[in-house]
């Protein structure tokens, strides 16, 4: 699954300061980001696009990290490798009326 564009990711967490900055954690990916930006339609899927041969599905957000995520304009994601943070960045969070409709 490595070297298909899109990876789904199964594994991430989404976390919330008390300032309101959203934080997802995920596993490293190959190659570094270039122009990310998070695609997000207010339910329960997202898309990372972290470059042009790369984004990762996000799928099953959980309910208490939906309305947060509506209202941010940037997170920070921290892809780990094993207990390590291998890279940070800051995405800006494009809003979409419906997710499916920009995958097909």
């Amino acid at each position: 699954m490595d070297n298909e564009m899109t990876n789904s990711e199964g594994t991430y967490d989404i976390l919330q300061n008390s300032a309101g900055e959203i934080l997802i954690v995920l596993k490293q990916r190959k190659g570094g980001p270039e122009n990310p930006r998070f695609v997000y339609d207010g339910g329960s899927n997202a898309l990372l696009y972290r470059s042009r041969e790369s984004a990762v599905f996000l799928g099953d957000i959980n309910e208490n990290a939906r309305a947060p995520l509506k209202r941010v304009d940037e997170v920070l994601v921290a892809e780990i490798d094993g207990d390590e943070v291998a890279r940070e960045y800051v995405v800006p969070v494009r809003f979409v009326r419906d997710l499916k409709a920009v995958l097909s």
